[in-house]
């Protein structure tokens, strides 16, 4: 499911605006770079923060 909220994020983004998602999920991680090389995004910042999985991402 975070894959997919990103997805829709970042339809909404113009390129170059970033968008911060949070998760919960320890896959979303490997997820999310994978979809960064994938769709030519950018994952500016992946971090763990207690149980949660923080992200930024850039639109490209």
């Amino acid at each position: 499911m975070p894959l997919l909220m990103a997805k829709r994020g970042l339809n909404g983004l113009d390129e170059g605006q970033t968008l911060f998602l949070m998760s919960t999920d320890a896959g979303s991680q490997r997820d999310f770079e994978v979809f960064a090389k994938q769709s030519g995004h950018e994952v500016l910042e992946s971090l763990t923060v207690d149980d949660e999985f923080h992200f930024l991402l850039r639109k490209n």
